[in-house]
């Protein structure tokens, strides 16, 4: 009977912590399928009407579908180059036989980066752009997500690739793999869970960010979500709630159905590894 009690005493908390969590989420929702008036007007927990008007003010005439696609092109960019420079610069930084001076200290400055604030590298990297010519294209923004990026990568994927038993690489020397060999058909294969994790975080950053595309974004067809959220006022400067709630829900759906994929690739590949031969 004590063990029955305990259990659903757990059972509750555990519905109210679930309850607390999505509560956010559901009232986004509900604000950004409730009709204006309605919102101005007092909201209960249920809706007394649904609209889409708010996604149609949106899409057609606030072009928010620019500022999703911008979003779309800089986080996946990001991604993909901080993974292709921060895989291959902590599986050196890893193995014993890539033997270099500077290593210690390297990892050390990398960890430098990371912790720093992102806000200290604003002015050198504005006027970098404004001399390089970048400013009022989207590699200024998919540039400093890299400079974030890639120190998170190398330090979370170091313990991964020091997890590994080097002789499983020794044994494909001996059937004649090259370096790059190894590193691709045999090593990334056997840590894709951390690659699955640290490429969700990379490109949820890149998703989010909004300190780099307020000041290094001049122009309104490069706006990002965050930068597009902001300016979602009225002509009277008032902010429209059910707008920005749409807002919420459209930058929101992208990155569930992307978090949805990679924990199923996550899930995929520590199935997959689990299994020696």
């Amino acid at each position: 009977m004590k063990k029955k009690m305990v259990f659903a005493m757990k059972g509750i908390i555990l519905a109210v912590l679930l309850f607390i969590s999505l509560f956010p989420i559901y009232w986004l929702f509900l604000m950004a399928l409730r009709p204006t008036a309605e919102i101005s007007g007092g909201m209960g927990l249920m809706p007394g009407q649904l609209t889409m008007e708010h996604f149609k003010a949106l899409f057609v005439e606030k072009g928010f579908g620019t500022a999703l696609y911008n979003s779309l092109i800089n986080g996946g960019s990001a991604m993909v180059l901080s993974l292709t420079f921060g895989l291959t610069t902590a599986y050196a930084l890893s193995r014993k036989r890539f033997r270099f001076r500077i290593k210690k200290p390297l990892i050390y400055w990398v960890l430098l980066i990371r912790v720093l604030p992102p806000v200290a590298f604003v002015i050198p990297l504005y006027t970098l752009f404004t001399k390089l010519k970048m400013m009022g294209t989207r590699m200024p923004i998919i540039l400093s997500c890299m400079l974030i990026n890639i120190p998170l990568v190398i330090w979370f994927m170091i313990a991964f690739f020091a997890d590994l038993s080097e002789e499983i690489e020794e044994s494909g020397k001996i059937d004649g793999a090259t370096e790059w060999q190894l590193f691709v058909r045999i090593v990334l294969p056997l840590v894709l869970p951390g690659i699955a994790a640290i490429s969700m975080l990379s490109f949820l950053y890149a998703w989010n960010e909004y300190t780099y595309s307020v000041i290094l974004t001049r122009s309104p067809a490069n706006y990002t979500i965050p930068l597009a959220l902001s300016v979602l006022n009225t002509e009277d400067n008032v902010t429209n709630f059910g707008l920005v709630a749409a807002g919420g829900v459209s930058s929101f759906i992208p990155v569930a159905l992307f978090v949805v994929f990679a924990q199923n690739y996550l899930i995929s590949g520590l199935s997959s590894g689990a299994v020696k031969e």
